[in-house]
């Protein structure tokens, strides 16, 4: 079995075995996510506008439905150009208690492609996802379909899956199965202070370039703020993460190194082998004190922006720093500056960004 430590710091991301819900059926599990800002400037890729504005606020309800399945519904209120949205982001059953170890989730959910995907926009350390993911997978990727995982009898942790989605909310097309993405993740501790993970996944989007219009200047072509901008047929997510924290005990202190790199190619019937998608992060985040943090985070990503049947190159670099102040595990205030250098782009800018995410009601661990 995998170590102690690392498992249980699994446990929550990987619902294998496990339902993902605490509550019971006639008194489910509520909590509410508040998320609100301030930003100074407009800024390339991002999801949140200038000024004073909400962010990704969170309903959630979940339950036992009985012994065998549990179930979860997410609805998502935030503003986007000035509009209002009100998205179901998640509404699945999961099961429990599978033989050998396997696990079924089906409705709509977050794809578990990439290390930050899977996880909700208000576990993230910083005011919004790295370029790379605004610009490949709308921030976050969620859609309609199944999912089927595998934890492996091996004495590290070793999880293996596969999704199949509708493909809608990801790029326009007539598939009706749009996305498949296969995924595996291999883990464990290298000492009681010590943990790590890596990653690989592939999303195939059979989609991608069917419907091919002139972009706008951030190649959008969906009115949904969390719309993926860039999309190719075959996407190659690559992650790994490394934590410490002293004799185990994260509460106090602990230092998380984590990072991706994401590759699409076969962007369109015009495309050549030149045309493709690129981009990776590296981030490290400390928290110095128990409820203290800081974070540094720089990315690149290098894109072809489909016009016709020609591309413009278009890249963004950017580089976050953060402060951050949680007086407990419910309530967040964060300061991040930002800074963008972009080819393509006529909004990259620079800006300062308040932000604080409180939750209310129950609220269970994050991911590892």
């Amino acid at each position: 079995m995998p170590p102690r430590s690392f498992t249980r710091a699994l446990i929550p991301l990987v619902v294998l075995a496990a339902p993902e819900v605490q509550g019971d059926a006639l008194n489910p599990d509520v909590s509410v996510t508040l998320d609100g800002y301030y930003k100074q400037e407009d800024t390339a890729l991002s999801h949140r506008d200038k000024g004073f504005g909400l962010g990704h606020t969170e309903l959630t309800l979940s339950a036992p439905i009985d012994d065998l399945f549990s179930g979860r519904l997410t609805t998502v209120y935030e503003e986007h150009e000035g509009e209002s949205e009100v998205q179901v982001e998640e509404a699945y059953l999961q099961t429990n208690g599978l033989p050998a170890s396997l696990s079924v989730r089906a409705g709509r959910f977050l794809s578990q492609v990439g290390y930050l995907n899977g996880r909700h926009l208000h576990e993230d350390d910083f005011v919004e996802r790295p370029a790379a993911y605004r610009a490949l997978l709308g921030s976050h990727y969620y859609d309609d379909g199944v999912r089927l995982n595998a934890l492996l009898p091996t004495p590290f942790f070793w999880q293996v899956g596969a999704e199949v989605f509708s493909g809608a909310s990801l790029s326009e097309g007539d598939e009706e199965l749009g996305v498949f993405t296969l995924n595996t993740r291999v883990g464990g501790d290298l000492s009681v202070s010590q943990s790590w993970q890596l990653g690989l996944s592939y999303l195939r989007n059979r989609n991608a370039g069917v419907v091919e219009e002139d972009h706008d200047e951030e190649g959008e072509e969906h009115e949904h703020s969390h719309a993926a901008s860039y999309t190719g047929r075959n996407l190659y997510i690559a992650d790994a993460v490394w934590k410490w924290a002293p004799n185990g005990n994260a509460r106090e202190q602990q230092l998380t190194l984590s990072g991706e790199y994401l590759y699409a190619d076969d962007l369109n019937r015009y495309a050549t082998s030149d045309d493709t998608h690129e981009g990776w992060y590296l981030s490290g985040v400390y928290r110095f004190a128990p409820q203290w943090s800081a974070g540094l985070r720089y990315g690149e990503v290098d894109l072809r922006q489909a016009h016709d049947d020609h591309f413009h190159d278009q890249s963004l670099d950017e580089t976050e720093v953060m402060l951050a102040w949680s007086h407990s595990h419910f309530s967040t205030l964060r300061l991040q500056y930002t800074h963008q250098d972009g080819n393509g782009f006529d909004n990259a800018d620079d800006t300062v960004t308040v932000q604080y995410v409180m939750s209310l009601g129950a609220h269970g661990a994050h991911g590892f």
